[in-house]
């Protein structure tokens, strides 16, 4: 997945800036390129080192669960994962460029410019979120059935 959203912005980086902006699907959705010195949707502008410093440290604490073998193989430990891979997708951009590339704009809805690895990280998140909410409602029905 990081060498996937590396090429996906080395391709962006290469044909895409020069024009700024292609429409693909007008209307709805279009590339355009962005340089991102900060967080998500703007937040900390201007703050790449600090930036990149936090992300370094979450991803160690992501490396570390992932590691110590209490989270087993399924949806939870590929999401963490894909989470990873895009968190260590947007650090290189960062240590390598000072910014991050984000390159996806959706045109139906006010919304920021993104790239591939904040879906990874984004899709990981509310999948994970999901799946815990499942699972309590799957033990919450288990746990009536046995009393009933």
């Amino acid at each position: 997945m990081v060498v996937t959203d590396q090429i996906i912005k080395h391709f962006i980086d290469l044909y895409l800036k020069p024009i700024s902006v292609k429409a693909l699907i007008p209307g709805f959705i279009q590339l355009h390129y962005f340089e991102n010195d900060g967080a998500m949707m703007g937040f900390m502008s201007g703050k790449t080192e600090l930036m990149t410093v936090v992300s370094v440290i979450c991803m160690a604490a992501i490396l570390a669960v992932l590691l110590s073998g209490k989270i087993k193989f399924g949806t939870e430990y590929v999401c963490i994962v894909f989470m990873a891979a895009g968190g260590f997708g947007n650090i290189i951009d960062r240590i390598f460029r000072g910014y991050v590339i984000d390159y996806i704009e959706v045109l139906f809805v006010d919304f920021y410019i993104f790239n591939f690895a904040d879906c990874l990280v984004t899709c990981s998140a509310f999948t994970i979120i999901f799946y815990e909410l499942y699972s309590v409602y799957r033990e919450y029905k288990n746990k009536k059935e046995k009393n009933t």
